[in-house]
């Protein structure tokens, strides 16, 4: 079965996208090598794999338009916090490194703590500390 999951995401600039994903906490991936066409970052410590490919790389591997990220949006990525105190710290480091806050720090459901934001490119992430003593039995 599956050991690591890459996620490919088509980026304007290759540099300046592996900038701000550093500057936010994730890892550069130093086992791949850094070009202008390609890059890779970790995010957390569960083998994922983040891409960041040139848009005419990313546009040949998927063999379709790239969709426009201020019109729609593809995916929204949600990663884990472990406290809401890490959900407001990446919120500022997001803001500093030149990316969107579009949902502010807050309490959703009663039992999840998050934020919402755009990389560089558009793209939508979603960063959530979940209670799970307070979560709902279904």
């Amino acid at each position: 079965m599956t050991k690591e999951l890459w996620i490919n995401l088509p980026v304007k600039d290759v540099k300046k996208s592996r900038e701000f994903f550093t500057k936010i906490g994730f890892i550069q991936n130093t086992h791949f090598p850094e070009t202008e066409q390609m890059s890779s970052v970790f995010a957390g410590t569960k083998s994922i794999v983040i891409m960041l490919c040139a848009e005419p790389v990313f546009q040949g591997f998927s063999q379709n338009k790239i969709a426009d990220t201020k019109q729609s949006t593809e995916v929204l990525f949600s990663f884990d916090a472990e406290s809401r105190d890490e959900v407001d710290e990446l919120a500022e480091k997001v803001t500093a490194a030149g990316g969107n806050v579009f949902a502010k720090p807050g309490e959703n459901q009663g039992w999840m703590y998050g934020c919402a934001f755009t990389d560089p490119d558009g793209h939508r992430w979603n960063v959530l500390h979940m209670d799970m003593s307070k979560m709902p039995k279904g």
